[in-house]
């Protein structure tokens, strides 16, 4: 098993398109990539910290390689939007990928470029960044959309157009069930 860690803006948002990703076995929300420890979702959410909501995917990487996940997840929410996704405005809204080795963090650069030059006239803003400290999110947060998502207007306005991007763009990494 391997594992990645990637920011896409709304964790809830994130961590529903990639439980529903092929060789994905977990899905962890949390926070990464500030200068406070052990954040809370307020703190993190206030923007003062310089933490991302972020997910950490555990997956096999003999059904999916990093590349292809990262390929998901450039092509499952904006790159090109720069400290926000939608209505969710700030820093602990970036797009950011957070390699745990020399390896991602090459594939990481490969995975932007490959998004740049699909998109002629829009440039991915995703930040390569860390290392840095993982920070799980509070247990509410985990499985989000499973549970309480599902009755959050919000999550019910954002979450499923992911899904069915997901669904459309990358129908090959699916898991048979999603």
């Amino acid at each position: 098993m391997e594992q990645a860690i990637v920011a896409g803006g709304c964790f809830w948002c994130t961590e529903a398109v990639m439980k529903d990703v092929i060789g994905v076995t977990e899905v962890e929300s949390g926070y990464i990539g500030g200068n406070a420890a052990h954040p809370t979702y307020k703190e993190v959410c206030s923007g003062a910290t310089g933490h991302a909501e972020a997910v950490r995917v555990t997956y096999d990487a003999d059904q999916l390689s990093f590349a292809d996940l990262l390929d998901v997840f450039m092509g499952t929410h904006d790159p090109s939007q720069l400290n926000r996704q939608g209505n969710d405005v700030g820093t602990q809204y970036r797009s950011a990928i957070f390699p745990l080795d020399d390896d991602q963090r090459a594939e990481a650069e490969a995975a932007i470029a490959r998004w740049d030059a699909e998109h002629a006239g829009q440039k991915a803003v995703t930040t390569i960044e860390g290392p840095a400290e993982w920070y799980p999110a509070e247990d509410y947060h985990q499985e989000y959309w499973e549970g309480e998502g599902q009755r959050n207007p919000y999550c019910l306005a954002v979450i499923p157009p992911k899904l069915m991007k997901l669904r459309k763009s990358f129908q090959k990494y699916l898991k048979t069930e999603a």
